[in-house]
């Protein structure tokens, strides 16, 4: 039995209970809610709930907390600035930490290329701004994106989200100009398919689309996740990367990688499209820069993001000091090699984990993504691939209902997300995949 989970209630307890009744009475129903944890602190990857249980966390935030919940040096940095200023916009006023984060970015993003970078506030403005820019640079009005795709919840990346039921439904109309082409799943290839005919096949029907779709000399942006999150931790495959950027370059389109969930020191590498070697004009970062703060950035080329007119970009709140200094305290500590080899050896302990119970259990279809960005997919059948969400939410129940916090991803939702602060310890990390080992059997038993 481990000793990191900690259950003096059932969760979710007593006082949880109450506080999920007022949470209906007071916030909107189409506010979601993957679990029903009502926290009441939380330290490095250890979440304690207003009953006093002490839970593992595995989802962190949906990925928002790479270096830990409340990481000393981010509270630290945010306490000093609050004692300096809170906020005087950087629409009015310059100060020194947007500059010192701007250069950073500018210096350690991929390019070996004059740079610069704009802040915002969350993920979504981050990837508006860059397909706005990339409009007015090129002149054009087209924006190709990709099946499975998840870009945010305003109207623009709305519009560029995938898994229409869950995001989308009932929001429309949405923005004009949006082509949505396949993205390779390599898992739901076809049988008569090899890996690299499949690809093959992939890269084949993205040329029909710029005939079929769109024409590229109409196209403004192509907007990918190296790793797609909500889509499932689908790892895009090197020589599809490299299509890209070749179309790109052919046509003087702008390539954006859009780098929210998978970026950040979760894959091993400060961003995930570093693993292809392939160049992007744009990236777009937030979630785990900011350590849980409302952070954004989109860093690109100089003469890219020098485009729009004086006054074309910026928010009032966008590069909040506050938010600034604990984004350049993480990220300065997630670049470093002890916190991407520490990113490495966390993914390949889950990859173990899961690996073996692959081999244990046939409920288990895929186990999949890089570094410590990795999602087990669940199906009914190896053979026919048909998903089983209802198996995911079970386990997920299961697993939360027993001290470790879980999510789910994918298309068809019916995979389980592993995104824990990578300052988890061993012990911790041994303990939750003990858990979720142990909800996979009883879900199988209570099948039977």
């Amino acid at each position: 039995m481990g000793t990191q989970i900690k259950k003096v209630s059932e969760i979710p307890g007593p006082k949880s209970k109450e506080m999920l009744a007022r949470r209906a009475a007071a916030l909107p129903a189409g506010l979601g809610k993957s679990t029903e944890v009502v926290v009441e602190k939380a330290e490095g990857a250890l979440v304690w709930d207003v009953d006093g249980n002490q839970l593992i966390d595995f989802a962190g935030g949906i990925g928002m907390v790479n270096l830990g919940h409340r990481p000393q040096i981010v509270v630290d940095a945010i306490k000093d600035q609050m004692d300096k200023y809170l906020h005087t916009g950087a629409l009015v006023t310059t100060f020194e930490p947007y500059l010192e984060f701007a250069e950073l970015l500018n210096k350690i993003t991929p390019g070996d290329f004059p740079k610069k970078t704009l802040l915002a506030c969350s993920g979504s403005e981050a990837v508006e701004n860059a397909v706005q820019i990339a409009r007015y640079y090129t002149k054009r009005p087209a924006v190709i994106c990709f099946e499975g795709a998840y870009h945010g919840r305003t109207l623009l990346t709305l519009s560029l989200t995938s898994k229409y039921a869950l995001f989308k439904k009932g929001f429309g109309s949405y923005a004009q100009d949006i082509y949505r082409f396949h993205s390779p799943n390599v898992y739901r290839k076809p049988d008569n398919f090899t890996e690299e005919e499949y690809i093959d096949f992939c890269i084949e029907r993205f040329d029909q689309n710029l005939i079929s779709h769109v024409d590229p000399s109409s196209v403004a942006a192509i907007i990918i996740e190296p790793v797609q999150g909500e889509g499932g931790f689908i790892p895009v495959p090197k020589r599809f990367l490299e299509k890209i950027r070749k179309v790109c370059d052919e046509h003087g389109i702008v390539f954006i990688a859009d780098e929210v969930q998978a970026g950040a020191g979760r894959t091993g590498k400060f961003l995930s499209i570093e693993h292809s070697g392939v160049i992007p004009d744009m990236v777009t970062m937030a979630k785990s820069i900011g350590s849980g703060l409302p952070i954004s950035a989109v860093t690109g080329k100089a003469e890219m993001m020098d485009a729009p007119h004086l006054g074309g970009v910026g928010g009032t709140y966008s590069g909040s000091p506050i938010a600034v200094v604990a984004a350049l305290a993480t990220v300065k500590e997630i670049n470093t090699p002890e916190f991407l080899a520490k990113s490495v050896h966390v993914g390949d302990a889950i990859r173990t984990r899961l690996n073996a119970m692959a081999d244990k259990f046939s409920c288990i279809g895929d186990v999949r993504g890089i570094g410590a960005m990795l999602v087990v997919e669940f199906v009914k059948d190896k053979k026919t691939k048909e998903p089983d969400m209802d198996f995911a939410m079970a386990v997920i129940k299961k697993s939360v209902a027993n001290g470790l916090i879980l999510i789910r991803a994918g298309l068809y939702t019916n995979c389980i997300r592993f995104l824990p602060p990578i300052v988890i310890t061993d012990e911790q990390l041994q303990e939750g995949m003990d858990v979720i080992e142990n909800a996979i059997q009883e879900v199988l038993n209570e099948r039977k």
